[in-house]
């Protein structure tokens, strides 16, 4: 599932998580937007801060379990 973490500038050990099934990320005109990829069609953001207050976002989706891994392909 993706997801993000949001370490802001000016307020330290409140950093932000948020994920969902659906998320996506943008970096425009000076905002951060987080959408859900069922509302871009209808152009809607779910979250928006301003970039100023983030110093840094960083995807951070959960590790797979390795003995979940699809088998190798077979050799021919």
């Amino acid at each position: 599932m993706p997801a993000y973490l949001v370490v802001h500038s000016e307020r330290q050990r409140e950093d932000t998580l948020i994920e969902d099934p659906n998320l996506t990320v943008d970096f425009v005109d000076g905002w951060v937007l987080f959408k859900d990829r069922d509302l871009i069609h209808s152009n809607r953001v779910a979250i928006a801060i301003p970039a100023t207050q983030v110093r840094r976002v960083e995807r951070v989706d959960e590790q797979q379990d390795p003995m979940q891994e699809e088998p190798a392909p077979p050799k021919e």
